[in-house]
């Protein structure tokens, strides 16, 4: 038996590995071009896999693929390290049958995925520098804070209304100004610990208030650098985007060059229309469910603002209101008109000229 494994060769040979990656064990699909040579659970740990494949497949050309999620990019890059091919897919991009759907366990899951990497019918998802990932990072951790101010907020506000405490902004200012915060940090219940329990979300408050000033500088900085100044500047050059929004779709988009046209982008935003026809009935939505939600998000968010600064998008926006769509479904479509803005921009590197009406 030793003699034999010492003449293994599968050098010119490919072989495929799927693994479904979970955060303490993996399930491992191994292929060859003609068989399934085996499904496996294992520690989630690279070496282990390397030092299998090594053993029972030396020489081999390794082809390998698992889904996008929670793990990153961390086991692309080692894979590729120990002179392994690695794509991360998009999960909706992986073929499906409806046997599949109804029973899923990792197993199905790193066979299906082995299986079409034997079959070339996988792309893999573009993968950003680990510069591209940090800067990503600091503006997501950004967002993660706002969201969280914005929890505490909301938990102020059902405190504040469950004791029957109320105040106009003609009394104190608008929400959330010093002012009232100060207002708040003087408020004493009846009991102690009513009050305390009060100043621990007001503490929280302040503290996350504290955190997304310092992120915020740190965003600026960025914005500042060589890499990112001159597009900066030219994307706040279009109503209704700021420096912090450009450097979201900067750090999200990465590079547009890599995408050969405006409809692709539309479709890695989330924007794009989806239908579903069959026969005679047809059944069009105004968004798609899958997206990039810090882009479209952001998109969104600064439409809201653009349509207040451009005319031409504030007539568009009357035009789709006029012709019974709700503010929501306008602001959808005032969104792609500004993303399409972007897209031209950054092609062109050229700045955005207010008043041209598409």
């Amino acid at each position: 038996m030793t003699n034999e494994h010492k003449h293994l060769d599968f050098t010119g040979q490919d072989i495929y590995i799927g693994i479904d990656v979970h955060l303490r064990s993996w399930s491992v699909s191994i292929y060859t071009k003609d068989f399934e040579h085996k499904t496996y659970t294992q520690p989630a740990d690279t070496r282990v896999l390397v030092n299998y494949l090594r053993k029972n497949f030396p020489g081999g050309n390794y082809k390998s693929a698992y889904e996008a999620g929670f793990s990153g990019y961390w086991l692309h890059d080692e894979l590729k390290l120990n002179g392994i091919e690695s794509m991360i897919v998009n999960p909706s991009d992986i073929p499906l049958k409806d046997k599949d759907r109804k029973n899923k366990t990792d197993r199905i899951d790193s066979r299906r995925l082995a299986k079409s990497i034997r079959s070339n019918m996988l792309e893999g998802i573009y993968i950003p520098t680990d510069q591209q990932r940090e800067d990503r990072t600091l503006l997501r951790t950004r967002q993660a804070m706002v969201r969280k101010q914005t929890r505490v907020k909301n938990q102020i506000k059902s405190f504040l209304y469950f004791y029957g405490i109320t105040i106009t902004e003609e009394d104190i200012g608008k929400h959330w100004s010093r002012n009232y915060v100060q207002w708040l940090d003087n408020i004493i219940l009846r009991e102690e610990s009513g009050t305390f329990a009060l100043k621990v979300y007001l503490e929280e408050l302040k503290h996350l208030k504290g955190l997304i000033a310092q992120t915020t500088r740190q965003i600026r900085q960025l914005a500042a650098n060589q890499r990112y100044t001159k597009l900066v500047k030219l994307l706040v050059s279009i109503p209704g985007i700021s420096t912090l929004s450009a450097m979201t779709l900067l750090t999200e988009i990465h590079e547009v060059g890599r995408f050969k046209k405006f409809d692709y982008l539309n479709s890695y935003v989330g924007l794009k229309p989806s239908e579903h026809s069959s026969g005679e009935k047809i059944n069009k939505t105004d968004i798609t469910q899958r997206k990039n939600a810090y882009l479209r998000h952001i998109l969104i968010e600064s439409s809201w603002i653009a349509i207040k600064k451009d005319p031409a998008l504030l007539m568009a926006y009357h035009k789709f209101i006029s012709k019974g769509k709700t503010k929501s479904r306008a602001i959808i479509k005032i969104a792609r008109k500004l993303l399409n803005r972007i897209y031209y921009v950054l092609k062109s590197e050229q700045p955005y000229c207010l008043g041209i009406v598409e």
